[in-house]
């Protein structure tokens, strides 16, 4: 009911405006005729005989004046019927012009209420009226296919966090329950459960508030510190986490002057983007961050020789919650949101973050770019 009557209230107004839109042009090309009908019988025969009189013939008062009327009536009946087709010519142009101008306010109107009851397939084609409409018409797509990737992953960011909420809450249910029936004790070993799936929790919301704080711009302290200290510090923060899985971490320094970050919040990127490379990488392997000057950019990579990635999932690697299954699988215990996190801190200073990888078995590199201070 509501779509028909938004398609009816929006039916008539652009009959209204089809219909405005005619009048005025036809008032127009009235005024336009009538002006130059008046004009033109007004000052013609004046005209006229004085030329009459400069011709220097001899004619009669009475031949004067029936050749004036002769000239004024014929020059008012061709001037008439010029105008009178001239007119029925220039609205015949104007209504087609004008059915063309509702077509396509027709088109925009019933694409927006396609968008405003949730079709965001919905395109507006190009009318073919000149370049303000072709470009209205793509301004218009271009809002509409926004709209649909933001309802798209908002679908896919809501279907993920229920994922990732019912495991823990099915692993806390089920303990409970089992208490309550006997089954279990509450005993450490309980304990130990039921507090790492609260745990399990606890990091999910707090990710999930660091990555919409990080997307809605957060408030960053830019300060000029040499490139090569800010990842040694990030190298010295990880080593020990990888001494432990027995996973090499080689660093690669040179002298890149001086970049302009966030200290805190750069060592949150590289601390993130090193874990990450740790946890797909295996016993034995390597993982190295360089970092080196390349024209009026200071580069940091992280490359490792773990899992790698499939081509089909590089560009979707920074999407919240999302997790390639052979490169970021939920067994290996992240949220599928740090990712996001490293891409909003890293542009918030105004840097860029890329990722390649060779495919599975070839390991990952992460690329990491800023601007040099100068």
């Amino acid at each position: 009911m509501t779509d028909r009557r938004a398609r009816a209230d929006t039916t008539r107004v652009r009959s209204r405006f089809a219909a405005r839109l005619l009048v005025a042009q036809a008032l127009v090309l009235v005024a336009g005729a009538l002006t130059t009908w008046l004009v033109a019988s007004v000052v013609g025969p004046g005209i006229f005989s004085d030329h009459l009189q400069q011709a220097g013939d001899e004619h009669t008062a009475e031949q004067i004046r029936h050749v004036e009327e002769a000239f004024a009536s014929a020059l008012v009946l061709s001037i008439s019927l010029a105008l009178i087709a001239s007119v029925l010519a220039a609205l015949a142009v104007s209504w087609y012009f004008s059915r063309r101008v509702q077509r396509s306010i027709s088109d925009v109107a019933a694409a927006a209420a396609q968008v405003a009851a949730g079709r965001y397939g919905a395109r507006v084609p190009d009318p073919g009226l000149g370049e303000e409409f072709a470009s209205l018409a793509l301004t218009y797509n271009r809002l509409a296919e926004r709209l649909e990737a933001t309802e798209s992953t908002r679908r896919s960011m809501l279907a993920d966090l229920a994922h990732e909420m019912r495991t823990p809450l099915a692993t806390i249910d089920a303990h409970l329950e089992a208490v309550e029936d006997g089954i279990r004790y509450l005993d450490d070993d309980t304990l130990g459960v039921i507090r790492g799936s609260t745990g399990r929790l606890r990091r999910l919301a707090e990710d999930m508030t660091a990555v919409s704080r990080a997307e809605e711009g957060l408030d960053v302290t830019l300060r000029p510190v040499p490139a090569a200290d800010a990842a040694a510090a990030a190298i010295e923060a990880a080593r020990d986490r990888y001494a432990t899985k027995g996973v090499r971490l080689l660093s690669e320094l040179a002298d890149a002057g001086q970049v302009r970050l966030d200290s805190d919040r750069f060592g949150q990127v590289l601390g993130n983007l090193l874990d990450n490379a740790l946890r797909h990488t295996p016993t034995g392997g390597t993982v190295t961050l360089d970092c080196r000057r390349i024209d009026d950019w200071v580069q940091y990579r992280v490359s490792d020789t773990g899992q790698g990635v499939a081509a089909e999932h590089l560009p979707h690697l920074f999407d919240r919650f999302y997790r390639a299954d052979s490169a970021r699988d939920r067994g290996h215990g992240g949220s599928g949101i740090g990712l996001a996190i490293a891409k909003a801190l890293v542009e918030a200073q105004g840097g860029g973050i890329s990722v390649t990888s060779a495919g599975p078995g070839s390991g990952t590199t992460f690329t990491l770019r800023f601007p040099c201070f100068k």
